[in-house]
């Protein structure tokens, strides 16, 4: 109950300083599994990407963040679950094939950190582990920003075309299908942020 009272007061929020514009929505699968990736530019980028999605979303968040209680306690009700990043943490991925398997939405940003320029940085494979581990497939998302008017940012929220777990070519966990799965994927947001206008 909380995270959809929650969902739906960020959307106010949402609307009151930005001026979102979703496109896409009808590749979004709504009755199974899979990993929702997209790029990283700010802050709001969870709030963007899961807002619009029926399914409840969960994300990976830096194990930095649940270190004060109070903020804790409310992305663990938003959906969030720690992550060490660089550190390989089993544990975080084994969360999040489990809520795969389960049904739900698991929510990754592979850049590991927000991008400085905007641009699509170096994806790291863990999306693609996940994928690997589940059979699960991927739904592609970029955010693109505005410059700001008035008061309002504009802001494009876009979601491609689904990649099916045949399509990532994973019929096991090899380096070689790992590095072809994350190169897809890669040309995937880099096409869909090119093709994004705000």
């Amino acid at each position: 109950m909380f995270y959809y009272i929650a969902r739906i007061a960020v959307y106010i929020v949402l609307m009151i300083f930005y001026k979102p514009r979703f496109e896409g929505l009808e590749n979004v699968p709504k009755d199974k599994g899979f990993i929702l990736v997209s790029n990283h530019i700010s802050n709001f980028d969870p709030i963007f990407v899961a807002v619009k999605v029926k399914p409840r979303c969960y994300f990976m968040a830096k194990e930095e963040l649940f270190r004060n209680p109070f903020v804790s306690l409310i992305i663990r009700g938003l959906g969030a679950f720690p992550v060490s990043r660089g550190k390989g943490d089993t544990a975080a991925v084994e969360k999040a094939v489990g809520y795969v398997k389960e049904g739900k939405v698991v929510a990754i940003f592979p850049e590991g950190h927000r991008s400085p320029d905007g641009k699509l940085q170096k994806l790291k494979s863990g999306a693609v582990v996940i994928a690997a581990e589940t059979g699960g497939g991927m739904q592609p998302c970029v955010v693109r920003k505005g410059p700001k008017k008035g008061l309002r940012t504009p802001v494009v929220i876009r979601y491609g075309k689904f990649i099916s777990h045949e399509e990532l070519g994973l019929t096991g966990r090899t380096p070689s299908q790992i590095r072809s799965a994350n190169k897809l994927l890669t040309k995937t947001l880099t096409d869909l942020l090119e093709e994004t206008d705000v």
